[in-house]
């Protein structure tokens, strides 16, 4: 399959939300990725429900909706209301992930789980056949701009592997210090959905970037 493109707004200018999202449509992104911190789960504070709202009715795009965040469970209807089309939660933030995932399919948005650089794929044992992706850290979660990890890669091969084994379609995305060339790298490893942030809004010629990015291999 072709690799999809999800920029992350963290790295985007809030000042310019708007003309971002008409520009990441007319650029050929795929999905926009929204990353959503409490300040508690990771040690910083983004953005929240009434941003995904206004986002939702300024796109057509999918919003792919990163919650680090405590306790998740008590927002997934509210994320939906908002406009989430897919609801990433962090394994290491529920207490009960199979539930979890059920509500947010019963929600009908498609659900994601995302592990930690350190957190194994063995957790996802049980679960992987309600995940419609699995989102691999590439870096620790909380901040933009940090250096690529590269161990993930062994990750990334070994769920594609698994997902492979299992006859299944669940979509291995990657989000942290994703750029042309450490991407290539991953997606070499099996990812196929790549989160980029600073890469994209940071360099000289972003639509060259998100260009190279979708046409990876």
């Amino acid at each position: 399959m072709p690799i999809l493109t999800a920029p992350s707004l963290l790295a985007a200018d809030f000042n310019r939300l708007g003309e971002t999202l008409d520009w990441l449509h007319e650029a050929g992104a795929d999905w926009v990725h929204c990353d959503v911190m409490d300040g508690h789960f990771v040690p910083n504070i983004s953005f929240g429900l009434p941003v995904i709202k206004a986002l939702k009715s300024r796109t057509r795009l999918p919003l792919d909706v990163h919650l680090m965040i405590t306790d998740p469970d008590r927002y997934i209807t509210d994320f939906r209301d908002a406009g989430a089309d897919i609801l990433t939660v962090h394994a290491e933030a529920c207490l009960h992930l199979d539930r979890t995932l059920h509500a947010i399919r019963k929600a009908g948005m498609q659900a994601g789980v995302a592990l930690n650089p350190a957190t194994p794929i063995s957790v996802l044992e049980h679960i992987l056949p309600l995940a419609d992706l699995v989102l691999l850290m590439t870096v620790n979660p909380g901040f933009g701009s940090q250096p690529y990890i590269p161990y993930v890669e062994d990750k990334c091969r070994a769920l594609a592997a698994e997902i492979r084994r299992r006859g299944l379609s669940t979509l291995i995305e990657v989000d942290g210090g994703i750029t042309p060339e450490t991407g290539a790298r991953i997606v070499a490893a099996g990812a196929q959905v790549l989160v980029a942030g600073s890469s994209i809004f940071q360099a000289a010629n972003p639509a060259e970037v998100l260009q190279q990015l979708k046409h990876l291999q």
